[in-house]
């Protein structure tokens, strides 16, 4: 598959493909051709492997970005038998930026919830880059409570770089919207299933993505900031964003290992926007194992696994009254330590 735009470090994979096509494009190749082309494919694999083996976190958040990477609508329209979407938030408007509706995968009826970017710039600005308002946080919001009453699992897709931080929005309540969110979501009596499928950016993915199972796709990130935001705070320029990438510890490998997700869901071999159905495959087997998973857990025990879930995360530090170090490990009896990291 020829990319569009390859990125830096996939410019030798993209030259070994455009000379493979060339190859294969000669009406009757020779012996000596048909042997080059063998080579040639064998080699692209190695390539590939060793390339995407060793991307590093800034590596990883371009791939995330990769402007070929499946969307949400093309996951939709492989991994759904049946998509019907469900507008508005009842107050105020349709956020394009959150989809919502009833879908149907494999006979399993689900509510789903998802950031849509867009690929092209007419679609990006339809909506808003993925990027929410905070009628689209209370559309979801409406929606899952929605799938509460009538017993349906959540499907939250998530792919954004973060809210929108406009005036518009903040005079809507975006924070008020997405913290109403979090503890919303927290109370929903319905299995949840979140899966970082690009950009998990700060409040803005946060706002879809308490859930009972949370995956990442391999090469997606998920963090409280931008790299970009990040090198703006600490280093005064987004220059400095590989820096950041790498501090900020946000791959799906690093979060598998620190506990804040369940699970990480493998791409194709170069990354998902070399093979859209190779790797809705993949992340259709994931949510249908996840919902089987939880379909048996009783909603009590459900609401109770996902708020210890989401209470054991992170490591604490608590100090003594002369300010010297004592234990670290779980929170204090009260929930606020003095210090915390």
């Amino acid at each position: 598959m020829s990319l569009l735009t390859p990125l830096p470090f996939e410019r030798p994979i993209h030259d070994l493909e455009r000379q493979l096509e060339t190859l294969e494009s000669q009406p009757n190749p020779s012996d000596v051709t048909k042997d080059a082309i063998r080579k040639m494919r064998v080699e692209i694999q190695r390539l590939k492997r060793e390339i995407y083996e060793n991307l590093n976190p800034w590596e990883t958040v371009q791939v995330s970005r990769h402007e070929a990477r499946p969307k949400a609508l093309d996951y939709i329209e492989l991994v759904c038998d049946e998509f019907i979407e469900l507008h508005g938030d009842k107050a105020y408007g349709d956020d394009k930026a959150l989809l919502t509706g009833l879908a149907r995968i494999d006979g399993r009826k689900v509510m789903l919830v998802a950031q849509q970017k867009g690929r092209n710039l007419e679609e990006r600005l339809k909506h808003n880059y993925g990027m929410a308002h905070p009628e689209g946080y209370r559309k979801a919001l409406s929606k899952m409570e929605m799938a509460s009453k009538f017993g349906l699992p959540i499907i939250c897709m998530i792919d954004t770089a973060g809210a929108y931080p406009g005036i518009g929005a903040e005079e809507r309540g975006q924070a008020y919207q997405i913290a109403l969110n979090l503890r919303e979501m927290s109370r929903i009596d319905t299995p949840i299933v979140c899966v970082v499928i690009g950009e998990g950016g700060s409040g803005g993915a946060l706002g879809i993505g308490i859930g009972d199972h949370v995956a990442m796709l391999q090469f997606s990130y998920y963090s409280v900031i931008s790299p970009e935001g990040c090198a703006g705070i600490l280093w005064k320029h987004p220059k400095h964003a590989d820096k950041a990438a790498h501090a900020l510890r946000f791959t799906s490998k690093d979060l598998l290992e620190f506990g804040i997700i369940d699970e990480v869901i493998m791409e194709p071999l170069g990354g998902a926007h070399r093979d859209h159905r190779k790797m809705a495959t993949s992340l259709k087997a994931s949510i249908l194992s996840a919902l089987k998973s939880l379909a048996a857990v009783p909603s009590g025990q459900l609401l109770n696994r996902r708020y210890e879930k989401f209470r054991k995360i992170g490591r604490f530090e608590e100090g003594t009254a002369d300010g010297l170090p004592a234990t670290a490990g779980e929170p204090s009896k009260n929930g606020t330590p003095k210090s915390a990291r």
